[in-house]
């Protein structure tokens, strides 16, 4: 128990709701039996979720040191992309679970939303368009947004708004995103819209997951002697 208070889901949600819950407490042990249910060998994870992951392994390692070996501990797959860092503070990641609603760009928002979060994105007083993370976070956030959405290097994003201020750039930037995330929210919406499609893929997914789990479940039982 004393362990999961110090995981960094818990100690950065609770501290922004002023109070916990037990949902949130207990779900890096949720997370935790998903992987080990599946014998997951390899597992996509940012950065700030690595503690969680080492949760699984000591997990998989002391249930096989009590009753043989069973689960394989499953490592850690972490992406080498840079981080996209929150329109309001870009000392930190952007996050979905951000209470402030101009710090995020969701898929799903509109065209007018996407151009006004980055109008509104936290740059500094120097007018010119350069990389510095360290120097200049906003700004260089806003350089590695436009790269990425634009498949372009941030060595080749500066070298394209030369000569244009970072009110300008912005604008710039605005599009490029629009450009690249509108086909998906225009995806999305067609895929909810189509309700019965998407609760047959549940439905399936559901059966395959049920046929994967089954006998790892009935294992577990096996060995720890719940017959």
């Amino acid at each position: 128990m004393p362990r999961l208070r110090h995981l960094p889901q818990w100690k950065m949600k609770s501290k922004q709701k002023s109070e916990g819950s037990v949902g949130l407490y207990t779900y890096p042990v949720l997370q935790a039996a998903d992987i080990l249910l599946y014998k997951s060998t390899h597992i996509p994870v940012g950065e700030d979720q690595v503690q969680h992951l080492e949760l699984a392994q000591d997990l998989a390692r002391i249930f096989n040191n009590h009753y043989g070996e069973f689960f394989p501990e499953p490592r850690a797959l972490l992406s080498t992309m840079r981080k996209v860092k929150s329109l309001r503070d870009p000392a930190v990641k952007m996050s979905k679970s951000d209470p402030q609603k101009l710090a995020t760009i969701s898929l799903t928002d509109s065209p007018d939303d996407i151009v006004l979060k980055i109008r509104r994105a936290v740059t500094d007083f120097t007018s010119e368009v350069t990389y510095d993370p360290d120097a200049r976070p906003g700004v260089s956030n806003l350089v590695s947004v436009h790269a990425a959405v634009s498949g372009l290097t941030v060595e080749e994003v500066v070298r394209q708004a030369h000569g244009i201020d970072t009110a300008h750039y912005k604008q710039v930037v605005a599009e490029a995103v629009v450009q690249r995330l509108d086909p998906i929210r225009r995806e999305i919406q067609r895929l909810k819209d189509d309700r019965a499609h998407l609760e047959s893929i549940l439905a399936r997914g559901t059966l395959k997951a049920r046929e994967l789990a089954s006998p790892v479940m009935k294992e577990v039982r096996q060995r720890v002697g719940f017959h």
